[in-house]
């Protein structure tokens, strides 16, 4: 129930030219939607250093330009930045032309070729016109749901443990997960760790 739960296997063969997961023996890839947030960010920073680990933050264009300095602590620690659109647009329902803008205005922001659609909602024009423009598409193995304030977070932790070698990892900084996030990585964190597995980060252009 579990794995059917959290986990996006049945999809994947659907859209191969995206980054699901990455396979090898002894990595996971953790990554972070929706930021930079003003009280979840920071909190996020202060686990990851605490454990010496890396992330990929996706970041939202407009809240990139309301906190730059947000931004630039997430670069000094390490950490990699890519595109996650400037206002959070749906791709379904967003014009192509003005989806693309979006990504192109946070560009402009945060210098990175990796990109993740929010929601993970995209349409098949869309994706010839992102390829084109030498992104990378990211998107993910297992869902923390965090977000969802109706799940408890004894409910998520218990649910990572099916992560596995080569999942990409979607938490969020964002104002919905301001005051469980710190509590879910704490937790999280050493449970992958203790089956032997590191943190590993995409790699921009």
């Amino acid at each position: 129930m579990w794995t059917r739960f959290w986990r996006v296997e049945w999809i994947t063969f659907l859209f191969p030219r995206f980054i699901w997961n990455v396979p090898n023996d002894s990595h996971v890839f953790l990554t972070f939607d929706d930021g930079p947030h003003p009280v979840a960010t920071p909190k996020v920073l202060e686990v990851l250093k605490r454990f010496g680990i890396k992330a990929t933050f996706f970041c939202v264009g407009e809240n990139a330009q309301k906190y730059p300095e947000i931004i630039r602590e997430i670069e000094r620690a390490g950490h990699v930045l890519a595109n996650h659109t400037y206002h959070h647009e749906n791709g379904w329902t967003t014009p192509i032309d003005v989806y693309m803008d979006s990504i192109t205005r946070t560009r402009k922001l945060i210098e990175s070729n990796l990109f993740r659609p929010p929601y993970g909602r995209i349409k098949i024009r869309s994706i010839y016109r992102i390829k084109k423009a030498g992104y990378q598409i990211i998107m993910w193995s297992w869902l923390s749901k965090d977000y969802n304030t109706k799940l408890h977070n004894t409910t998520i932790i218990s649910a990572a443990k099916h992560i596995k070698a080569g999942d990409v990892l979607v938490f969020h900084d964002s104002q919905k997960t301001e005051e469980r996030i710190e509590e879910l990585l704490m937790e999280i964190i050493p449970r992958i760790q203790s089956k032997q597995l590191t943190f590993s980060t995409f790699v921009t252009e």
